[in-house]
């Protein structure tokens, strides 16, 4: 690449692995040691950015796309035994624990059951009252949150929409009193949220030391259950009582016949305009204290957005709805000339869309597998693909390659096989890592259980569907080998990638230990 395009971004590689996954003997992926390792391997493999998933508390489906906050951190992540080095916890507090699922799955069952009673343990030893006190004097989320969550405590975990009335739409009298009697349940919470913060700055910041950038997530809908609907409801399509009166979601496409219906509260975007879409540039501001890069999930909602009627039993009620458009991207720049951000911009493509994307100079996504699959409306040859372009084998949301090629329509496994010139399905992973590598694309991310050859018992997540093993995959201890970071870093050097990296790539055949092979 001879210049950088206007979003700041270089020819380069990454690797998606959600914080959940990496490994952990507590149940879930955290901010320890396992994760210094983890960024130690991206370093070694020269990879200039790590791919995540949002870190904000899991909600409905254990699906971070589902918050009770688009502000908070998730205190799953907070390290146990960072917490015992500094001496706020005995190791007899965690470590023997039966967290479940052997390291090869998140139970979520189990770390709910567990982590908030270790983390109250540490929090009874934490004395620091002035750094709690600083915290939520610079956080202005924090107030509600705090609030939000110690009533959901005191209601059995259920959602406002279910709370008494003065509770419900925040009767002063009500919230005054609740806010002085849950007082100490509103400083464990800020605890939890002040050593998320932490933990999670000390660890970025060490990638960043090591040339590793952060490529952040944000879901572009927040959840019904989050205290941004009950905190602000003028700022979603609600009616005087604060009832939703459409939700979000999509048509029918290849993939699902009938819709989905997501049941996100849709925004009120006439009104968010009115105030200079304030609410969403501080949540912007905020991400970006998180991550050095920011990906807007359904950036296509910024362009016009599916509105179905609350209460609908299926999608086709439906309607398309013009969005904010350039107005809040004119809006974004204003604010964050700095910031770089990736828009994803798949399903439902059209010419408003494209020109939206165009318009705004971020980066699109494309998805190598969607390339050869008949069901996608983003079937486009990687013959074609532009500079200015992120791109993926799949994201978070496919089957991995392998599972694809077992499980994709025949006629689209044999166009892959044919275009990528392989005759064995075995072939097919090395084969599209290979051409996400070598398009192109200025960045090239690339799934870890793609690298790694595994296949459908890896996947991440399957839209429309909730439980099962969606958000559950883990990352195997002994997965990261010196021998595949070489192979990785070798294959990256090739096709010009390692614009943060330092040094020559290694010496050898980098088609050797990728994906395991021999």
């Amino acid at each position: 690449m001879t210049e950088r395009n206007s979003n700041r971004f270089a020819r380069s590689a990454g690797i998606l692995l959600p914080v959940s996954s990496l490994p952990s003997p507590y149940g879930i992926g955290a901010f320890g040691e396992a994760a210094y390792k983890w960024v130690g391997f991206l370093h070694e493999a020269k990879q200039c950015y790590w791919q995540i998933l949002p870190l904000v508390p899991v909600g409905d489906g254990d699906s971070p796309y589902s918050s009770f906050s688009a502000f908070a951190g998730n205190p799953f992540f907070i390290d146990l035994d960072t917490l015992h080095e500094e001496g706020l916890l005995e190791r007899e507090d965690y470590a023997d624990i039966s967290w479940g699922a052997s390291g090869k799955r998140v139970d979520y069952d189990t770390v709910r059951l567990h982590r908030g009673d270790v983390l109250r343990k540490a929090f009874a030893r934490f004395t620091n009252e002035a750094a709690l006190a600083d915290f939520a004097a610079q956080e202005s989320w924090f107030e509600d949150y705090g609030l939000y969550m110690a009533i959901k405590k005191t209601q059995g975990m259920r959602s406002w929409i279910e709370w008494e009335e003065p509770l419900r739409l925040r009767r002063p009298d009500a919230i005054a009193k609740a806010r002085e009697e849950l007082a100490e349940e509103i400083r464990f919470h800020a605890f939890a949220q002040y050593q998320f913060r932490k933990q999670w700055r000390a660890l970025r910041s060490y990638a960043n030391g090591k040339g590793v950038e952060v490529i952040g997530d944000i879901p572009i809908y927040v959840s019904l259950d989050s205290v941004e609907v009950w905190a602000n409801p003028e700022l979603f399509q609600v009616d005087e009582h604060a009832n939703l009166t459409n939700v979000a979601g999509c048509p029918p496409d290849g993939f699902s016949p009938d819709g989905q219906i997501w049941g996100n509260p849709l925004y009120d975007w006439d009104r968010i305009e009115e105030t200079g879409f304030d609410w969403w540039i501080r949540r912007l501001r905020h991400n970006f204290e998180l991550y050095d890069v920011l990906r807007i999930d359904h950036f296509r909602g910024l362009e016009s957005y599916f509105s179905i009627p609350y209460g609908a039993d299926d999608a086709e009620s439906g309607r398309w709805i013009t969005g904010p458009g350039m107005r809040f991207i004119n809006a974004i720049k204003q604010a964050l000339p700095d910031a770089r951000i990736i828009a994803e911009n798949l399903g439902f493509p059209s010419d408003a869309v494209r020109k939206l994307l165009a318009d705004s100079g971020y980066p699109g996504m494309k998805l190598i597998q969607a390339a050869f699959d008949p069901r996608s409306s983003e079937n486009e040859s990687p013959d074609s693909y532009k500079e200015n372009l992120v791109v993926y084998p799949g994201t978070h949301d496919n089957d991995t390659v392998k599972g694809w090629s077992e499980n994709a329509p025949r006629s689209a496994v044999k166009k892959a096989m044919d275009y990528l010139e392989v005759r064995s399905e075995s072939e097919l992973p090395h084969a599209m890592i290979e051409l996400a590598m070598q398009c192109k694309a200025v960045l090239a991310i690339i799934p870890m259980q793609d690298w790694l050859g595994l296949g459908s018992e890896a996947r991440f997540n399957t839209p429309s569907t909730v439980g099962g093993n969606n958000w559950r995959w883990r990352l195997d201890k002994t997965a990261l080998t010196s021998r595949l970071a070489g192979s990785i870093a070798q294959m990256t050097a090739l096709y010009d990638r390692c614009t943060c990296g330092s040094g020559a790539a290694p010496s050898g055949d980098f088609k050797t230990g990728i994906l395991g092979k021999e």
